[in-house]
């Protein structure tokens, strides 16, 4: 059986930037072994199959596999895939902005797509509420495993795994040159991460909402040039900790030093001590195909 796939760079508007992402949308039939076996065969950081939902408050249900196993949810794949569908007419084309819902591995949670002269411009995803682990990292085993040494952390700001669907290790570094200076060890990486952590998302702040980031992967494709779960974790582990208010949006830079430059914004909103992350960007289609199954 033949389903039709494309692939869509995330978090840019220019074709090769931004992340890649494979979409199958027709992914209904096709096992989960299968499904494995072709994000595998794209050896991208993630593949996203579009299935029926099975609740019927949502409009599509998104299954999210990397190379190595399916995810609860990830940014940069809602993103990329709502992009997509609004592109060919599965979510109908409205001046401003339309919001559907989605079914994820996290369940059900909505999207807002903006659209302009009837093409899609942005998508917003909504994330769960943010928690925080308790677990903290070995900051020696940290640095040896980034290539770096303790004194480039931030001296003020603390490692913290954060999860707004997936956890993630928040990693503040105190400038850019050190963020320059990664040289990632993928086994000891992995090693301390364990089963606490999918990324080290590691990050040094610029001025007025600014921050550039690295999400080291000790797997597969060793860098993210995107990462819309982290982004949204880092939104909140800083309101948490007074580097940037409520209402205001946090632009992230991110896949630089690949030359996949990723504009990612977010915002949260915070209802006594929860905080929701709000993650936007736009896409672009470069592929177009089918698989045989």
């Amino acid at each position: 059986m033949n389903h039709r796939f494309y692939t869509v760079d995330v978090f840019t508007t220019k074709r090769f930037e931004g992340n890649p992402l494979a979409v199958v949308t027709d992914g209904d039939g096709i096992s989960n072994d299968e499904m494995q076996a072709i994000a595998r065969e794209m050896n991208l950081s993630e593949t996203v199959f579009v299935q029926k939902p099975t609740d019927e408050r949502a409009l599509a249900r998104l299954r999210i596999f990397t190379t190595q196993q399916e995810l609860k949810l990830a940014g940069h794949p809602v993103v990329g895939t709502w992009f997509l569908l609004a592109e060919l007419g599965v979510v109908p084309a409205q001046e401003g902005g339309v919001h559907v819902m989605q079914q994820t591995g996290a369940g059900i949670l909505p999207v807002e797509i903006r659209f302009k002269d009837g093409r899609p411009q942005r998508v917003t995803m909504t994330q769960l509420e943010a928690k925080f682990s308790k677990v903290k990292p070995n900051k020696k085993a940290l640095a040896a495993a980034l290539g770096l040494s303790p004194k480039d952390f931030h001296g003020e700001l603390q490692t913290e795994y954060v999860s707004t669907g997936i956890f993630n290790l928040m990693v503040p570094l105190k400038n850019r040159a050190a963020l320059d200076k990664i040289a990632m060890n993928m086994t000891a990486l992995r090693t301390l991460l364990g089963k606490n952590g999918t990324m080290a998302y590691c990050f040094a702040l610029g001025e007025n909402g600014h921050a550039q980031c690295r999400g080291m992967l000790p797997w597969g494709v060793y860098e993210d040039p995107a990462t819309g779960s982290s982004a949204g974790s880092l939104g909140a582990y800083l309101i948490k900790y007074g580097r940037l208010s409520t209402g205001h949006t946090l632009q992230i830079l991110q896949g630089a030093e690949m030359g996949r430059p990723s504009h990612i914004e977010v915002e949260v909103t915070q209802s006594g001590k929860k905080l929701i992350p709000r993650v936007s960007g736009a896409a672009v289609k470069v592929f177009e195909g089918t698989i045989r199954v």
